[in-house]
Order: structure tokens, then sequence, then C-alpha cells
């Protein structure tokens, strides 16, 4: 896979509280994501080629992906591929990148979610509404030690052009 041909669609940065190794362990720990991540868990095989992988709270993949980068505490790049039958298919790979960098006392925390080839704004709403979320919860749980409680469901103009596609989705 040439990651160079995957274009940033979505990208979202945001200054955290905390060290480089703390916003590390929370992005790769499963312990730590399911705080933050709508209790899901992220599983991080640490290593290049490793498995990268999404469960829901029942235990079933949601999520599975390859590690591409690897950079300890600094850069984090993997395969993001949402377990819905077509989806793959149709759209594409999804490459998400997580880049950390330290400023004065906090951390400097900017994903992008890129794509392999045009997708329209209401395929992207998903993304575009989940990543806020899911990094605000990071950083409230590094910050305070509470998570915060978002109810949030898959966009329905994403939902309506993945059915216009015939992309099943749950």
């Amino acid at each position: 896979m040439n990651i160079e041909q995957f274009k940033p669609l979505t990208v979202y940065t945001i200054y955290i509280a905390a060290t480089p190794e703390k916003v590390w362990e929370a992005l790769t720990s499963a312990e730590f994501s399911r705080q933050y991540f709508f209790g899901n868990t992220v599983e991080v095989e640490p290593r290049l080629g490793g498995a990268f992988i999404v469960r829901t709270p029942d235990g079933a993949l949601h999520i599975s992906g390859e590690v591409l980068a690897y950079d300890p505490p600094r850069k984090l790049a993997v395969t993001f591929n949402v377990n819905w039958p077509e989806l793959i298919e149709k759209l594409g790979p999804t490459l998400v990148t997580y880049e950390i960098e330290p400023v004065g006392e906090a951390v400097r925390l900017t994903m992008s979610e890129g794509h392999d080839r045009p997708l329209s704004d209401d395929i992207l709403a998903g993304g575009r509404s989940g990543w806020p979320a899911i990094l605000s919860g990071l950083k409230s749980v590094l910050e305070t030690g509470k998570p915060l409680v978002v109810k949030l469901g898959p966009p329905q103009r994403m939902l309506d052009a993945l059915k216009a596609m015939g992309i099943k989705t749950p």
C-alpha cells in the first residue's frame, strides 16, 4: 500500500495538558480507549505491519487495519477500516494518522483521516462528527480523569449516502 496516494480529507487538531507519553498510551491502550471511544477498545500490535483493531463494548470486531507508521510517542498511522459489508470494496481503505507534538507543558494532537479517492461530504460526515467527540473525550479523560458523555450515532446523511451506494449498515 502506498500511503502517499492518500489525501487527508478530515483533519482535527487539539491541545491537551498531558505528556506525549500519556497521549500515546491513551491512543494505543484498550483499557484507556474504552473510557473515551464510546466504550470501544483499541488494540495496537506495537510494530510496523502489526494489527490495529477496534472492538465494540461486547467484544465484536468493529474496525480492523494495519500499523503503517509506529514511532512512539510521536506518530501512529493505521488503516482504519470499518467492518461493514462492501464498505472497503466501494469506498477503499481509510488511513488514520495521529501526530503528537510537545508544545510547552501541553501536547498538540493532530488526527488526519485520509482516503485514496475522492469521497462526498455526505460520506465524510461520519468521521467529521465522530472524531471531535472521540478526541474531546480523550482530552477530558487525560485532563480531568473523567470521560465526556456524548451520545452520538452515525449521521443520517452518511447512512443515506451509503445505502444509495448499496453498502449495508448495521
